[in-house]
């Protein structure tokens, strides 16, 4: 795999641990059995950051607020370093999201059993997503104007 695909690849699968629930993360590193031996680098870290918006989507940017972000590295004995930035509070799962990330950054079964995990957990991303998506269009309220013939 090239450099620019494995970055893609990486990105994408540390979006979707982004997303996932602690419990999911927790149901995913269940089927590994014991953790692999590792070192905190950085230990999980909460603090802010500032959110951004687009008026209309694609407008000027504003900023909405401050969220809480915990965030975590860690070294694998083998020198693979693993990295997880989450929103909220949860220390865990930032740690075993970057024990995650680091064990698919490897090509062997264990990378591939957590990358099958990891196809799931995003099916099960989009699906909650199009569901809220149909939701929202569900209550779309589409307003239009009446022009009176001169009369």
């Amino acid at each position: 795999m090239l450099d620019g695909d494995k970055n893609i690849a990486r990105q994408r699968w540390m979006g979707i641990l982004a997303r996932a629930s602690a419990v999911e993360i927790a149901k995913l590193l269940s089927g590994l059995g014991d953790l692999p031996d590792y070192h905190i680098i950085k230990r999980p870290e909460t603090g802010t950051l500032m959110v951004e918006g687009r008026a209309g989507g694609a407008g000027q940017r504003f900023n909405v607020g401050e969220a809480t972000m915990t965030r975590c590295v860690i070294r694998l004995t083998d020198g693979r370093m693993g990295f997880s930035y989450a929103l909220g509070r949860d220390r865990v799962k930032a740690e075993h999201s970057a024990v995650i990330d680091a064990l698919l950054q490897s090509e062997n079964s264990t990378s591939e059993m957590l990358q099958s995990g990891i196809d799931a957990l995003e099916r099960s991303q989009a699906e909650a997503r199009d569901l809220a998506s149909r939701k929202a269009a569900a209550t779309k309220v589409n307003f239009f104007t009446l022009v009176r013939g001169d009369g």
